[in-house]
Parts: structure tokens; C-alpha cells; sequence
């Protein structure tokens, strides 16, 4: 996975309306693209236990699983799925939020 490129931004005491709304769509892009790499891990993670995905970088082979076991990590992986829901959800609100200021900001 490769790291987000995240921007320098130094503070800016006076920003404008224009300048906000691209602040705010990049958070949301950068919050996205964090919440993609959380996906993936759990796709990876329950790959591995089910022996689909070898560690290649330090040979690690995955250990027998049991049922309760798989059902366990199964459950970890549906917690962390749910939160990710929920923040896409409070996404889904700020970006309305951001398309309501560019709305009203563009008036004629």
C-alpha cells in the first residue's frame, strides 16, 4: 500500500470562500482514500487466514484456522466494515454540507 500524499499546507490566516471548499473536498478525498486502505486491510487479514494471500516479505504462511477462529476474525472484520459505514455516512454529510456552501457561494 503506498502512503497518501498529503500537501504541505502552512497556516493561512485568511483564506476565501473558493479556498475553503477545496480545503474541505481534499479532507474528504484524503479521509476517503484512509478509509480505502482500511478496507483493504481487512480484505488482506481475512485473505490470510483463509490461506489465499501469502506475507512475502517475511515468509509468513498462515497457521491452521479453525471455524470459531475464522467466525471470530469474520465478526473483527464486520465491526471494522460497520465503523467504516458509519464515517462514510458522515462523508456523505459534510460533502452536502461543502456542495450547499459552493451553491449558495456561486448565487448569481
Amino acid at each position: 500500500m503506498s502512503q497518501a500524499n498529503i500537501p504541505n499546507m502552512s497556516p493561512i490566516t485568511s483564506i476565501n470562500t473558493d479556498q475553503t471548499v477545496t480545503l474541505l473536498l481534499a479532507s474528504i478525498a484524503l479521509e476517503e482514500l484512509a478509509l480505502a486502505h482500511v478496507i483493504n486491510a481487512e480484505a488482506e487479514k481475512l485473505q490470510f487466514a483463509l490461506g489465499k494471500l501469502k506475507h512475502t516479505k517475511t515468509k509468513l504462511s498462515p497457521a491452521k484456522v479453525s471455524a470459531s477462529e475464522l467466525f471470530t476474525i469474520n465478526a473483527s472484520a464486520e465491526r471494522i466494515l460497520q465503523d467504516v459505514i458509519k464515517k462514510e455516512m458522515l462523508l456523505q454529510f459534510k460533502l452536502g454540507n461543502v456542495l450547499d456552501l459552493m451553491s449558495i457561494n456561486h448565487r448569481p
